[in-house]
């Protein structure tokens, strides 16, 4: 795999990412137990401050965060999403570092999306969890009519290698989104990864099985999302629930096995990212792995699943057999989430990071 990185020619290849920009407040806390803790005390007060905690803003957005992502990978990049004078400024801020021919950015008019991500450390399991607050702003309302009226976008589009839509639980328009961008990118790889769609389950299911799934090659979802999906699906004993409490080989063996039988059930090559590991199982059943995660230092949590994508579409474009297309997903997200500036690697860092496992092993 590593030969095959080193000769990969990123920069031939086009994607198209759409169709959120965030601007992410990222919120350290401790522990769940010291916020409810203080929340009461400083409401007796009638108010205050609590402090011990840390606060970054951060570029946010599925889209915005896989176009980075590719762009530091080198792959030439298009961004289609909304954003107001102040957020478009940040946006062309954020990707100022790359070349004006490698990175595109398309910016409608409108209200970008604002995430407070809450972050605290698991005293039980030691482990980092996050919970979002989520504005969507004119996220919720992205449908074609976003990116239809300039004039380049069907040859942008038409020339894509892949096409990528995401975020489509906080877009009401999503499916005519994913019907229109892959409609006009025939040629090209389509990928969707849905975000957390508990509350819209069921249509989510629906437009995969009656509208949009035929259009779709990679649906690539975490667990949670791959649980919401199962039982819609009536699959539920292959949920993924507590299955951190089981052995490595049952974990993995679970894992995969979800992923096989959403495959099956829906008709689409589905890949599943956890922090355990990722399993993929193409729609023809031919084909199906699973490959375990790095073990690295969480640094940060959100964006994780992002950097996994984007790495995984770079694979499969160059070619990589499906066990390798997961290791390197893997290794790039198990980089992303090591590094405290929620910086994403470059392809010589990531052949550096696994020629130094390999010499482990």
């Amino acid at each position: 795999m590593i030969e095959d990185l080193r000769q990969a020619n990123l920069d031939k290849y086009s994607i198209v990412v759409m169709p959120d920009f965030f601007i992410d407040s990222i919120i350290r806390i401790k522990s769940i137990k010291l916020l409810l803790e203080e929340i009461p005390k400083k409401e007796k007060s009638g108010g205050g401050s609590i402090r011990d905690i840390s606060i970054d803003d951060v570029r946010g957005g599925n889209a915005t965060n896989i176009a980075y992502c590719l762009a530091k990978l080198g792959v030439k990049v298009t961004l289609f999403t909304a954003a107001n004078k102040i957020g478009s400024a940040v946006l062309n801020s954020i990707f100022s570092k790359f070349d004006s021919d490698k990175v595109r950015i398309k910016i409608k008019d409108g209200k970008h999306g604002r995430t407070a991500a809450i972050e605290f450390l698991s005293e039980e399991e030691g482990s980092k969890v996050n919970i979002m607050l989520h504005d969507a702003g004119d996220v919720a309302n992205f449908g074609p009519e976003y990116i239809d009226n300039d004039n380049d976008t069907l040859e942008i589009l038409h020339n894509a290698n892949a096409v990528m839509v995401v975020n489509w639980a906080s877009n009401l328009k999503g499916t005519q989104l994913i019907e229109y961008a892959f409609q006009n990118s025939p040629n090209a790889l389509h990928i969707v990864d849905p975000a957390d769609i508990e509350s819209r389950k069921y249509e989510f299911r629906d437009a995969l099985l009656s509208v949009v799934g035929n259009k779709i090659d990679i649906l690539s979802i975490n667990e949670n999302e791959c649980n919401s999906l199962l039982e819609t699906l009536g699959l539920h004993s292959y949920q993924l629930t507590d299955i951190e409490k089981y052995s490595q080989d049952i974990q993995s063996s679970r894992i995969k096995q979800a992923s096989r039988e959403l495959a099956n059930k829906i008709g689409i090559s589905t890949s599943i990212h956890t922090r355990i590991g990722s399993a993929s199982s193409d729609r023809r059943q031919s084909k199906s792995a699973f490959v375990p995660s790095f073990k690295v230092e969480p640094k940060t949590l959100t964006g994780a699943g992002d950097s996994w994508n984007s790495a995984y579409t770079v694979a499969h474009l160059i070619g990589l057999p499906i066990e390798k297309r997961l290791m390197f997903s893997n290794a790039y997200a198990s980089l992303y989430v090591s590094n405290p500036f929620s910086e994403p690697s470059d392809l010589n860092q990531i052949i550096d990071f696994l020629q130094h496992h390999q010499k482990l092993q």
